[in-house]
């Protein structure tokens, strides 16, 4: 039997680490990195920046 390809993305470790690091949850991870691909940097940016607008306002 072939193996099966390796998927290209993030793995659950890494989703887990950029939703801890930017205050996103793992899903909003998961979307930006399925709308502007895999470089974290780009992740954590959009990331920070949604978590920032979702917080309530005082």
């Amino acid at each position: 039997m072939a193996e099966e390809p390796k998927q290209a993305g993030l793995t659950d470790d890494h989703v887990r680490a950029l939703a801890i690091e930017s205050g996103a949850t793992e899903q909003q991870i998961r979307d930006i990195a399925s709308l502007i691909g895999f470089d974290r940097a780009s992740i954590l940016r959009e990331a920070r920046l949604l978590s920032h607008d979702l917080r309530p306002k005082l």
